[in-house]
């Protein structure tokens, strides 16, 4: 029986330092999904339900990355029919894993996001895996575990957007807070990064209550990550 993931989405659509748009980010969903389509059953979740917000400047960035514009093409209801948050944390038991797709939306809604923050905990305390991409380890910076521990205390190791991809994007005027800086405050200084910006990161580490962590730097490390959510449900 195929292993079932739960993908989590952004529900956020605009930054609001400008009220230009955002949301999460294309390839990012794209690539973890061709990854995981054969050999996992998907459920696709967001906080409000319904249409998730796509990044349409990840559209526009990856217009010519030939497993994006496919995706974009052919998978559109994955993220126009999403499941409420609320209404899958009831049924935590019947997923093997989480995975979080980054954009700068989760920044916004995820980041605060009681039901994600409870979803988290209830994974991670079952010792299932926990994973998430570019700016989507942000969910994971205020979760805790059962005992009020937060779930980052003991990672040897976490990534995420890096400070200075953020500078090159042009974004960090606009940010609430930096993802890398607050991923190092939270870790203690376990925070990782490629030798170069845009480059890979995928790492593999432990939440503190033992659950298995995934976490990937930026787009290019999206494919990574749902690779290792794969073998952490040891699948081949």
């Amino acid at each position: 029986m195929a292993p079932k993931v739960l993908i989590v989405l952004s529900s956020h659509d605009h930054f609001p330092a400008n009220g230009k748009p955002t949301g999460w980010y294309l390839p990012e969903f794209a690539h973890p999904y061709h990854v995981l389509k054969d050999k996992a059953e998907l459920v696709i979740a967001s906080p409000k339900g319904g249409e998730a917000p796509l990044d349409p400047n990840s559209v526009e960035m990856f217009k010519n990355d030939p497993v994006s514009a496919d995706f974009l093409q052919n998978s559109q209801e994955l993220w126009k029919n999403t499941v409420k948050l609320a209404d899958v944390l009831p049924k935590v038991n019947e997923f093997d894993a989480v995975f979080y797709v980054g954009g700068h939306g989760p920044m916004y809604d995820l980041h605060y996001d009681p039901t994600s923050l409870a979803l988290i905990q209830s994974f991670s305390e079952a010792k299932k895996p926990v994973s998430a991409v570019c700016h989507g380890p942000t969910v994971f910076l205020r979760a805790t575990s059962a005992s009020g521990q937060p779930l980052l205390t003991n990672a040897s190791a976490v990534t995420g957007f890096s400070n200075v991809e953020e500078d090159q994007a042009g974004l960090t005027s606009l940010m609430p807070y930096m993802l890398e800086d607050e991923l190092v405050r939270v870790t203690g200084g376990q925070y990782v990064k490629a030798d170069q910006p845009w480059g890979e990161k995928v790492v593999v580490s432990k939440t503190s209550n033992g659950a298995v962590l995934i976490t990937g730097q930026n787009p290019a490390s999206a494919t990574g990550v749902g690779q290792e959510i794969l073998k952490a449900l040891g699948v081949n």
